[in-house]
């Protein structure tokens, strides 16, 4: 068989034109020039006869900022409605042991965003001393008051304090942080539901919700196993028909098992360690991850990352949470949803016996 070959040859400075839709070589007469020249074999340069790739898009933001201040104004309407009916408002106790700062912090954050609903905030402030009994009396003395309809006991505790049994006895009613043991029991019981689930785990699935990610069916990778996020985040993915893996530090080539998932939670507590490598073209990225590393141009000499390259990520992903801005105020916001339904609970369980 004989093959014949064109060659097009045109001076270096010559634009290229452009290939005529569905034809596989061009009508382009052999042009003769002067030196410098470019030879093109338009049959042996394939790149040249496909059109161009497009251009992906940067992947859309999931702004948890934003989506947490449109909750905190739905609540306040509806504290404000609950006032305006004379039926009082919601109570959110948080018990704080010891003086750490950063757990002075994240109290303080969350009364500001209480009071800013229109809740009644209690703070109480206890010794790094206190004895167990008086810990657990005072937990006891808030379960018993009907002006509290959410109690948070601040971790971490003391040493000498016994967590797991002091978090046991804060009311399954009033234990909106959703990390007691019978909301876990219940989350994690088929069929059941908890009266709280665990705030952080409840903002992930309200961002993807808000976000338009659809969830059933969906292959989702959970990094990470924690207690607080972890686990309870993929029970919950589970429970709206997600095929759920949860990743962790002996999972064999995790970017893999990412790469084959439409949803990415990331909650390893690894500075970047999610690598465009791990992602599937247009797949949801919700990061977690709360990491400081040294940044001599900010005032306060670091910058705070996520468990997620997000630059990188962003090239490839079809949405992504970033860090700051995404869960952290996704947090606070559910610890008051869950308050609000449990002052709602509380009321009318009051209305029934009355």
């Amino acid at each position: 068989a004989t093959v014949s070959v064109l060659y097009w040859v045109i001076p270096h400075h010559t634009p290229l034109p452009a290939p005529t839709p569905g034809l596989t070589r061009w009508r382009i007469p052999v042009r003769v020039a002067t030196p410098p020249m470019r030879v093109f074999n338009v049959f042996t340069n394939p790149s040249y006869l496909r059109e161009p790739k497009p251009t992906k898009m940067p992947a859309e933001i999931i702004d948890g900022k934003k989506i947490a201040a449109e909750l905190r104004e739905e609540i306040k309407k509806q504290v404000d409605q609950a006032k305006d009916g004379g039926q009082g408002v919601p109570g959110l106790a948080v018990i704080i042991v010891g003086e750490r700062k950063d757990s002075q912090t994240y109290v303080r954050l969350k009364h500001k965003a209480a009071d800013e609903c229109g809740f009644k905030s209690f703070q109480i402030e206890l010794p790094a001393d206190i004895t167990q009994e008086n810990l657990i009396a005072k937990i006891e003395e808030c379960n018993a008051d009907p002006a509290i309809h959410g109690l948070i006991v601040q971790l971490p505790l003391p040493k000498h304090i016994n967590e797991p049994e002091v978090l046991a006895l804060v009311s399954e009613a009033k234990d909106v942080d959703g990390l007691g043991p019978q909301n876990i029991c219940s989350l994690y019981t088929r069929g059941k539901e908890p009266l709280s689930y665990p705030c952080t785990p409840k903002g992930i699935i309200t961002m993807l919700k808000r976000s338009g990610v659809e969830i059933e069916g969906k292959r989702a990778a959970v990094i990470g196993r924690s207690n607080i996020v972890g686990l309870p985040v993929a029970h919950m993915l589970m429970q709206l028909d997600a095929t759920v893996t949860i990743c962790h530090s002996k999972t064999v080539d995790i970017a893999k098992v990412c790469r084959e998932c439409d949803i990415i939670v990331a909650a390893a507590g690894c500075r970047e360690m999610v690598t465009a490598d791990f992602v599937k073209e247009g797949a949801a990225i919700i990061d977690v991850g709360t990491n400081c590393i040294d940044d001599p141009t900010k005032k306060q000499g670091y910058r705070t990352v996520g468990d997620v390259n997000f630059d990188a990520c962003s090239a490839v992903a079809g949405k992504i949470s970033p860090v700051p801005g995404g869960v952290g105020p996704m947090t606070i916001a559910m610890l008051l949803n869950n308050t609000l339904d449990s002052y709602k609970r509380q009321q009318k369980a009051r209305s029934s016996s009355a």
